[in-house]
C-alpha cells in the first residue's frame, strides 16, 4: 500500500485504475474489506437502484448486484477484482471499518475547518489520560491525517463529524477510509513515513468511551435522556447519574453538548455543582467544562 508521491500526476483512466485496483488488493492481503472509489472519493459503481421509487425499502446488497457503497466492501481478491472491472474509471480504494478482523476506527484530523484538530485531540488525550499509540497513519492530499484504530468485538462505533471536537470526525461501522495509494482531485492520498509497517493499534478505551453514545436509562430507572428534558435539566441528571469511572467523560460530553446549544454559560454552575455531587472536585469539574466550551468553541451548531 505504501505511496510516497502527495501530488496526483495526471494518468490515463486505465492506469489509474489499475494502479488502484494494485493497492486496494494489497490492503486486502492485510484483512482489510475494500471497495472502488472515483476521484470524488465517492464509491465508483452508481447504485442499481438509483431510479426506484424512494420509499423501497434500502438494500444493503442483497439483490447481488454491486452498486452499494461500503456494503459491497471485501477481501477476496476475485471479488475485488469484479468490483473494479465494473468500476474502469475508478482511481482509489475506499477501507470499510468496523468490519473484522481490525474493526478499523478511523480519526480523521481534518484541516479545512480553520481549526488545529491535533492540538483538539491532544488536549482530549491530557483530560482523558489517554495516549495514542504508534499505529497507521495516512497523509490527506489536505494537509490532514487518517489515524487508524481498532475497537472491540463487541463494540459498535458509530460515525460522527465535529462531535468528539472540531475538525475531528470519526469513521465507524458503515463508514470508509480512503486508502492510501488513492488518487483524488485533491492528489494522492500517502502513508506517513515510519508507519507503513505497523499494524493498526487499539483503541485507548478512554478514547472508546467518548466515541461511543451515551447509554440509554434502562425502563423504570428515574435518570432521564440527555437531551429530553427543557433547559438543559436532561444534560444534568444525565451527570448525576454517572457512576465512578464516568463521572469526567459524563460531564465533558455533557458539557459540550450545552454549548453546541447554546446552554453552556447558564448551564456551567448546575452542571459542575451536579458533578461535585458524584465525587468530583469543583476545580475538576470547571475544568473539563471550560475545556468542552474550548473544543466546541462555545457556538450553538447551525
Amino acid at each position: 500500500m505504501a505511496t510516497t508521491h502527495r501530488q496526483a500526476t495526471p494518468l490515463a483512466p486505465a492506469h489509474a485504475a489499475a494502479l488502484a485496483l494494485a493497492h486496494a488488493l494489497s490492503a486486502a492481503e492485510r484483512g482489510l474489506a475494500v471497495i472502488p472509489l472515483s476521484r470524488t472519493k465517492l464509491p465508483a459503481l452508481r447504485s442499481p437502484h438509483h431510479d426506484e421509487d424512494p420509499a423501497t425499502p434500502p438494500c444493503h446488497g442483497e439483490c447481488g448486484r454491486p452498486g452499494h457503497g461500503v456494503y459491497d466492501a471485501s477481501s477476496d481478491p476475485a471479488r475485488i477484482r469484479e468490483l473494479f472491472a465494473a468500476a474502469p474509471r475508478a482511481t482509489g480504494y475506499g477501507i470499510a471499518c468496523g468490519l473484522p478482523p481490525y474493526r478499523l476506527i478511523g480519526v480523521d484530523l481534518d484541516v479545512k475547518t480553520g481549526t488545529d484538530s491535533s492540538a483538539a485531540l491532544r488536549e482530549l488525550a491530557l483530560r482523558h489520560l489517554f495516549t495514542i499509540p504508534p499505529t497507521v497513519v495516512v497523509l490527506t492530499p489536505s494537509g490532514g491525517r487518517h489515524l487508524w484504530l481498532t475497537g472491540p468485538p463487541d463494540v459498535v462505533v458509530p460515525n460522527s463529524a465535529g462531535r468528539l471536537a472540531p475538525g475531528i470526525d470519526i469513521r465507524g461501522a458503515g463508514g470508509y477510509l480512503v486508502g492510501p495509494g488513492s488518487r483524488t482531485d485533491q492528489g494522492v492520498y500517502t502513508l506517513a513515513p515510519g508507519t507503513a509497517h505497523l499494524a493498526p493499534a487499539p483503541c485507548p478505551r478512554s478514547l472508546l468511551r467518548l466515541l461511543l453514545p451515551p447509554p440509554r436509562p434502562k425502563r423504570g430507572t428515574s435518570a432521564p435522556a440527555p437531551a429530553d428534558r427543557g433547559h438543559g435539566e436532561g444534560l444534568v441528571q444525565f451527570v448525576l447519574s454517572a457512576h465512578a469511572g464516568q463521572r469526567n467523560t459524563r460531564l465533558f460530553w455533557a458539557a459540550c453538548r450545552a454549548c453546541e446549544n447554546g446552554l453552556g454559560p447558564g448551564l456551567t454552575d448546575a452542571l459542575v455543582d451536579a458533578a461535585v455531587r458524584t465525587g468530583l472536585t469543583e476545580r475538576e469539574a470547571r475544568a473539563t467544562t471550560a475545556s468542552a466550551a474550548r473544543l466546541t468553541g462555545n457556538r450553538p451548531q447551525g
